[in-house]
């Protein structure tokens, strides 16, 4: 079954890491995406820019476009995860690991009902 973890943290935190305290933490969940590779449980897997660059669409027919975040919270989603593990159990096992790495991050862990895989990233970036 697919699950996406949900990563969240307070994207002021996040901003105010140095380039090095960001690297360092980017090399510690790089290792735990490198073992879900290697088992072949993780799929996708993205950091998400500011929220001062996204938009909210809601709303009837063509829907309104506001700025800003999704949701009025402490914590933003600033990034994903896709793994494919047989029980919630063990995707939560897999977010812990993510958690070790960064223990100041909140992780949602939810089921996927529908998944439907796309072009790799690596097509948009040799366009």
């Amino acid at each position: 079954m697919f699950y996406a973890i949900l990563a969240y943290h307070e994207e002021g935190v996040v901003e105010s890491w140095t380039e090095e305290e960001d690297a360092a933490l980017m090399a510690e969940l790089l290792q735990v995406n490198d073992r879900l590779v290697g088992e072949k449980r993780l799929g996708p897997a993205a950091r998400l820019g500011p929220t001062q660059g996204a938009v909210t669409l809601r709303g009837e027919g063509a829907g309104l476009v506001t700025d800003g975040p999704f949701a009025e919270t402490k914590e933003q989603l600033l990034g994903f995860y896709v793994v494919d593990f047989p029980t919630l159990e063990a995707a939560v096992a897999a977010a812990r690991d993510l958690r070790r790495a960064n223990p100041t991050a909140v992780y949602e862990i939810r089921p996927i009902s529908l998944y439907v895989p796309g072009a790799p990233l690596t097509a948009w970036e040799e366009s």
